[in-house]
């Protein structure tokens, strides 16, 4: 069998020494009209540009197809077995038809999307009525119909596509083969779920959570950690080596107040641990004193300009009260299942002094009133990275921490997982560090994921009765007692241990809160209601974690194991006669689409709205389609259709790795 690639080289190769014998030729002549490029020629270099578009194409899909040879580096990630986008894929085929039907148009639109009307095909290519607006910029007025025609025509040989009609104006319907959906079904089966391979492995920085050190964590931080610890799992899962870093307040004149007060409650503190249990009335105390004693607000200004000065029992002071915001942090964390790196703004404060140079040595900085300004491009406010006083900002220290994330930790992408409230302030440190020459957005993507508030059932800003802000730890107690309420009602205490309940709680309680989070937009606002989350009725996590253990129970009830599954995976083929059958499977298949779009735009609703769609896609599968066969009378299995069994764990493994993204915590058994 002849090799593609080498026939496309080969080819190749002829057409460049053609090219240029003929350019050769062109310069030889001494007349400026004969200089033009022959028709020959530019028939040639057409050719030429197709032939190089079809061996790339040819290249990466061998080396998609080819495992990865032994030894080698660990930061490629391996390609065997990886899952299509599909989406991806079709662009690939319809870009080269375009190209070659339309080769005048530079940068032609190429818009391919899934049908959202199963009759009208799978997948649609609208990009005949843009172009033919870009035909008529250039003087040639064609119908769009006549120029979907045309790229229908040039369509390449390729294995996805069955067939194509072109309807109303200029719409090319795209109908997928079901072999085609059939095998990637059965080599996602055989693999696992693996993201389509990447070119090379980028260094994700993602900066989230962020809480106050003395203070505790409120409902305020509480979209921060969902949507930072979600978007980390994305990159993780796509296999970018991700940093995941907590940018702590754990510096600043507040500790003045509290080293002062921790002295005169506990003068002992250096040799014997201070008993701080609640470190919030701890903090309350300090800055009545502060708002009120005179002299102790001096004597807290002393202790901040001699923590700054590192003296070391003064450091032990600054520390113990760190270790003890710690330990109640990582109490929601553990609850919440977070990962993240402590590195607060304590971390930067040697580094202030060379970025603050580095902006004087550029001429970047104006004095004001004994301040020193910077004033990026394009932004209305200026940073103040000197204060009048000499001390420094939370603009010096974000300037430093991007610094130090660019050169330091060498960052390909930068995400600030911050309220939107704190917009313009990191767009004018970006703009500051583009101006200085940091980094080239082209290059390096540094990007501020904003959110909105969460409010109460009343649509204001969500606090207590008593109008204080909620308390994470509260609200997560909350979850839990509510959570139980809701599985004794359903009687769930009759059939499941001790044990199993406990995990039916927690996941049920922490999954919610963080479905109706991530389940909305983030860029607005959203109502906080356990009642509407704990609802096991539309697009909740309560509805999809019953969902995927009714799934699951399905191969258990039928006496069907892992290894089964997975012998019949290898020689089964996934059937896709049905319509519910078909609908399914491609459903299945759109995940790689989805985490793609969600890379682009940082938009986590998207997975929701996609799990909630592959859930309510298998529902009407399993109603329409008998996947076990039992006697009415003795419940014995009669038939088991391995097929259907396949597509319900093709399903259930999609849902699974979309559990895992959201930081959602599944159970077989609820």
């Amino acid at each position: 069998m002849n090799d593609p690639v080498t026939g496309y080289s080969s080819r190749l190769q002829k057409q460049e020494l053609e090219i240029q014998r003929l350019s050769a030729e062109i310069e030889s002549l001494r007349n400026p009209e004969n200089l033009k490029s022959t028709p020959q020629l530019e028939e040639l270099r057409e050719e030429n540009a197709r032939l190089k578009y079809r061996l790339n194409v040819l290249k990466r899909s061998l080396q998609e197809d080819t495992p990865p040879r032994s030894g080698s580096m660990e930061d490629t990630p391996p390609s065997s077995g990886s899952m299509v986008d599909i989406s991806q894929r079709l662009r690939e085929v319809f870009a080269e038809a375009i190209q070659t039907s339309f080769p005048e148009l530079e940068n032609p639109p190429l818009a391919v999307a899934p049908n959202q009307q199963a009759r009208f095909g799978d997948y649609q290519c609208n990009s005949a009525m843009a172009m033919a607006q870009m035909l008529k910029a250039k003087g040639t007025k064609t119908n769009p119909r006549e120029i979907a025609e045309k790229i229908v025509q040039n369509l390449p040989d390729n294995l996805l596509i069955q067939n194509t009609e072109i309807a109303g104006p200029g719409f090319i319907n795209i109908h997928l083969k079901k072999t085609f959906v059939s095998k990637l079904l059965s080599n996602l089966l055989m693999n696992g779920v693996k993201p389509p391979p990447l070119a090379s492995r980028k260094r994700v920085v993602v900066d989230f959570s962020s809480p106050n050190i003395a203070k505790e964590m409120h409902v305020g931080h509480l979209r921060s950690t969902i949507i930072g610890e979600s978007t980390c799992r994305l990159f993780q899962f796509l296999g970018y080596h991700v940093l995941r870093l907590n940018h702590v307040g754990d510096w600043g004149t507040q500790f003045g107040m509290l080293i002062a007060h921790l002295q005169d409650k506990f003068p002992n503190y250096l040799t014997v641990s201070p008993p701080i249990s609640d470190l919030q009335a701890f903090y309350k105390e300090s800055k009545q004193r502060f708002d009120s004693e005179e002299d102790f607000k001096k004597r807290a200004y002393q202790c901040v300009v001699r923590l700054q000065s590192k003296e070391p029992d003064f450091l032990k002071a600054w520390s113990l009260i760190c270790d003890v915001s710690r330990k109640e942090f990582q109490k929601v964390y553990d609850c919440l299942d977070i990962e993240v790196t402590e590195r607060g703004e304590s971390f930067y404060q040697d580094m202030m002094a060379d970025r603050v140079k580095e902006f004087e040595d550029k001429g970047l900085v104006q004095p004001d009133e004994g301040r020193k300004l910077v004033f990026a491009p394009g932004q209305s406010v200026p940073l103040t990275i000197v204060k009048s006083d000499g001390g420094y900002t939370y603009d010096t220290s974000d300037l430093a921490a991007l610094h130090h994330r660019i050169f330091e930790e060498k960052a390909d992408i930068i995400i600030y997982i911050v309220d939107s409230g704190q917009g313009t302030h990191f767009q004018t440190v970006f703009a500051a560090a583009r101006m200085i020459g940091w980094y080239d957005p082209q290059v390096t993507r540094v990007e501020h994921a904003g959110f909105g508030v969460v409010l109460g059932e009343d649509r204001k800003k969500f606090k207590t009765r008593s109008g204080d802000t909620v308390r994470l730890r509260d609200l997560l107690e909350e979850g839990l007692r509510r959570s139980m309420d809701k599985l004794l009602e359903k009687g769930r205490d009759k059939v499941l241990t001790p044990e199993e309940l406990t995990r039916a709680q927690k996941a049920v309680a922490f999954g919610c809160i963080k479905y109706a989070d991530l389940s909305h937009n983030r860029v607005n606002d959203y109502v906080f209601s356990f009642d509407k989350m704990l609802d096991d009725r539309g697009n909740t996590a309560a509805y999809l974690l019953y969902a995927f253990t009714r799934i699951r129970s399905i191969a258990r009830l039928a006496g069907v194991d892992e290894a089964v599954l997975r012998a019949a995976a290898a020689t089964t083929p996934v059937l896709l006669d049905h319509d519910k059958e078909w609908k399914l499977g491609r459903c299945v298949l759109r995940f790689p689409e989805i985490l793609d779009k969600m890379r682009d735009d940082l938009l986590l609703h998207s997975l929701c709205d996609y799990l909630y769609e592959l859930a309510t896609t298998f529902t009407e599968f399993y109603d329409s389609c008998y996947c076990v066969e039992k006697d009415r009378h003795t419940g014995e299995v009669l038939q088991v259709n391995m097929s259907r069994m396949l597509l319900c764990e093709a399903t259930a493994a999609i849902m699974a790795k979309c559990f895992h993204i959201l930081g959602i915590n599944p159970v077989d058994r609820m």
